[in-house]
């Protein structure tokens, strides 16, 4: 099992974060070969970039994924939609979509997927930045430094079978201490600033228009000094 990590995946500007090694996430995979993989984990979760141009066809997506443009053009169609992606777009391909996707050269994305124990949804679910969103529970108590903050969240795409989340989340300013996270999540964040500060000291800065990775058990405390608000998929 990969170690425990946080990673910028890619960047506003339209770049990534970092230069991180090709992998297929299966063999039937249809981005095998323009993916790039900064988290392969033995439970089906996966995340990274993928850089791609021209046309792919899948009769049966081979699993879940979450992504968002950073770059590009990206126009996605199954039975019952066409979809024309640009830069902060996202939209979650269901397992089992039947799908048309035709990429602008040098169009390029974050993702966030699930190979594993996901359930048979097929369709796209794209992502509204801006839905309206209801109250949800804040971090916990104990590990607060400072106020509590007002949280508020919206799930667009549930699958109940594997417990995977997404959607949109924001949040007042607050400051929490280091635990190791939680659930594994990826985060791009529409509005705001944070700062992760990793358990070797290092600290993180992700900005709007950033995409990060943060798998379960990271340690990880949190900082924002503005109001966030942010994508999230979570397993």
């Amino acid at each position: 099992m990969p170690h425990p990590t946080a990673s910028l995946l890619a960047l506003a500007d339209g770049t990534a974060a970092s230069a991180f090694p090709p992998a297929a996430l299966g063999s039937s995979d249809p981005f095998g070969d323009v993916r790039r993989v900064a988290y392969l984990g033995a439970d089906g979760i996966s995340a990274g970039i993928v850089q791609a141009s021209g046309e792919f066809v899948v009769e049966e997506f081979p699993h879940t994924e979450m992504l968002v443009v950073h770059a590009g053009r990206v126009t996605l169609q199954d039975e019952q939609q066409t979809l024309d992606l640009s830069a902060g777009d996202s939209v979650v391909i269901g397992l089992g979509t039947a799908l048309r996707v035709q990429a602008q050269a040098g169009s390029f994305w974050a993702f966030c997927a699930l190979s594993q124990g996901a359930e048979r949804k097929p369709g796209l679910a794209p992502l509204d930045p801006r839905a309206a969103l209801n109250p949800s529970q804040g971090p916990d108590a104990q590990i607060l430094i400072g106020p509590a903050p007002q949280c508020r969240s919206h799930n667009t795409f549930v699958d109940s079978a594997s417990n995977l989340l997404i959607g949109v989340w924001d949040s007042t300013p607050y400051t929490r201490r280091a635990r190791p996270h939680k659930v594994h999540e990826l985060m791009h964040l529409i509005e705001g600033s944070v700062t992760l500060q990793l358990a070797d000291g290092v600290e993180l800065t992700v900005n709007a228009g950033d995409t990060v990775f943060v798998s379960q058990g990271t340690p990880c405390a949190w900082k924002s000094t503005v109001y966030v608000r942010k994508l999230y998929v979570v397993k």
